[in-house]
């Protein structure tokens, strides 16, 4: 007993290409292609289609029809007109960049401030280990000294 024939169809955008075949992979063999374009969606079973008939007519034949595209629909797109920029809105740009200019400038002269302080007590930091240092060395040799001396 033959298989019962369903009607696929796929389209290019250009032609829709329409076959009666058994199956999905059948059709996909008798359009050529080696694609799953059932799983991409572009191929679908069709109930009621312009070719439906054509195809069923002549089972496992490819019927090919060119998609009519109507280019006197189409028309042209008008250039967008850029904005032209108002006074009021030049002069609030113009605010705005002013004013980071000069929040950049002051939070430069912050962080050059901040390495300032950060150099002078890296240097009393190494002036007090040091004096730090002499303090305790005395006292070592005073110490030292003093047990010699108990002894």
């Amino acid at each position: 007993m033959a298989a019962k024939l369903k009607v696929f169809t796929w389209s290019d955008g250009f032609h829709a290409f329409t076959v009666a075949a058994p199956s999905r992979p059948k059709a996909l063999a008798a359009w050529g292609v080696d694609q799953d374009l059932f799983k991409t969606g572009l191929a679908h079973e069709v109930t009621d289609d312009i070719d439906r008939a054509a195809a069923l007519a002549a089972p496992g034949a490819v019927v090919t029809r060119g998609l009519a595209v109507d280019i006197g629909k189409t028309t042209r797109r008008k250039p967008s007109k850029t904005p032209i920029p108002t006074a009021r809105a030049r002069k609030r740009v113009e605010d705005l960049e002013a004013r980071l200019a000069a929040l950049d400038l002051e939070q430069a002269e912050a962080l050059d401030a901040l390495t300032a302080r950060r150099v002078e007590l890296d240097r009393e930091a190494a002036s007090l280990e040091r004096d730090q240092s002499k303090a305790r060395e005395a006292l070592k040799r005073d110490l030292k000294r003093a047990r010699d001396a108990a002894r």
